[in-house]
């Protein structure tokens, strides 16, 4: 994420997936804190949300 619009675009992304409660973009440190329920998602399927929309991403923690 290198530009105003990329956060804005994987937040999207990542709302987008059923389950998700909050996501919380921070720019600078090019992370994304997602709060969702387990037993609606995966952080995988998130993070391939957010590869979907252009924005390759890694599980971690």
């Amino acid at each position: 994420m290198n530009c105003a619009l990329c956060p804005i675009t994987v937040k999207r992304a990542m709302e987008g997936i059923e389950g998700v409660r909050t996501v919380e973009i921070d720019l600078e440190a090019r992370t994304a804190t997602v709060v969702f329920d387990s037993a609606a998602t995966s952080a995988e399927a998130i993070a391939t949300a957010s590869a979907n929309a252009g924005y390759p991403a890694r599980v971690s923690g």
